[in-house]
């Protein structure tokens, strides 16, 4: 099969047709200025908070978005610095996490770096009419699939964190916020791989069961009794679960409990963004008032409706890198959802 007849295979991958028009100018502006304060000349996405750090899921969220922007020269530089300083591990995964001066900090994978990188990959290979983008998503898609989705406690399937690590006989723990339905269906669709869907399905499934009770923690403890906040990581709903919110609604779970839950906490009060939370009280322990914060609550808010432009915080590069990248994605989230400059 030549490279022309596997981009033709290739489904639209969760792109939807309206997503691909040409940004404004507002819109292309920041994404320049989001690469010129975050991103190096080679392709490494900056972390500055966290010791001018790189990470598998910076890199993921950064091609993804230069998909989302149709700036191919910038996805070919984040894919290269991170097929030559990630990609060393003996199997497909990334390693997540690089460090000036240090290098690899840690050869263990990050789940939600692969899958965004991979789903980049996917995205990028019809996008930008590259198969070999697709040949390379697959290898991390069949990985994913083989390494990560393990049987839950319980029953059902589970995203694992990282290939090693956070596992014992009978227990597992996971992040919520490592669950992107909309990657995970895209990735088992393009490659044949139905336990990518299923897991996304479980993972929605057990998301709701979490939420039924409260905002959603960081990390969770499964074993065969069920659920519970993971206290060895910080038993908070805080700067990972904002993230479980963005990502069902992106997905077009509007409905979701968890999204429910996130539209009550954003809409309690205006002065600032509730970033760190007690998730059985609901008590707001920390609030921010970066704008990204603001853009993801806005797009939460106002999920399965019209997002008009007004709604969205002018974008500033003058925040974190975390809070700045969540805008774009809160941004970008809003526009392939059809809900946004209505």
């Amino acid at each position: 099969m030549n490279r022309r007849d596997l981009l033709s295979l290739l489904p639209a991958a969760g792109m939807p047709g309206a997503a691909w028009a040409a940004a404004d100018a507002t819109v292309s502006a920041a994404w320049d200025a989001w690469k010129t304060r975050f991103v190096t000349p080679e392709g490494r996405v900056v972390d500055g908070l966290q010791g001018d750090a790189s990470h598998s899921e910076g890199q993921g969220w950064a091609m993804r978005l230069a998909v989302g922007f149709d700036d191919p020269r910038a996805f070919a530089l984040l894919q290269s610095w991170t097929e030559k300083f990630l990609a060393v591990r003996r199997d497909p995964l990334l390693a997540w996490r690089w460090l000036p001066g240090e290098g690899v900090a840690d050869f263990n994978n990050a789940s939600d770096g692969d899958l965004f990188y991979a789903w980049a990959l996917l995205l990028a290979a019809r996008r930008f009419g590259d198969a070999a983008l697709a040949t390379r998503a697959g290898e991390l898609a069949r990985a994913i699939d083989a390494i990560l989705v393990r049987d839950a406690p319980g029953g059902g399937l589970l995203l694992r964190p990282a290939a090693e690590r956070f596992s014992e006989p009978g227990r597992e723990v996971v992040n919520p916020s490592y669950v992107m339905p909309l990657a995970l269906h895209a990735l088992g669709a393009a490659f044949d791989l139905p336990r990518l869907g299923q897991v996304a399905a479980d993972g929605e499934a057990l998301i709701a069961r979490i939420a039924e009770r409260g905002l959603v923690p960081d990390w969770v403890g499964l074993d065969a009794a069920g659920w519970h906040p993971d206290a060895s990581h910080g038993p908070l709903h805080g700067y990972d679960a904002i993230r479980v919110a963005l990502y069902l609604a992106w997905s077009g779970r509007f409905a979701h409990p968890a999204v429910t839950r996130a539209r009550t906490l954003f809409a309690t009060r205006n002065d600032g963004i509730p970033v760190r939370s007690d998730p059985a009280t609901g008590e707001v322990l920390e609030r921010s008032d970066a704008p990204g914060y603001a853009a993801l609550a806005a797009f939460v808010r106002r999920s399965g409706q019209p997002l008009p432009r007004s709604g969205m915080p002018d974008f500033t590069a003058a925040q974190p890198y975390y809070p700045a990248t969540l805008h774009l994605l809160a941004d970008l989230a809003a526009r392939e959802t059809s809900l946004a400059w209505r």
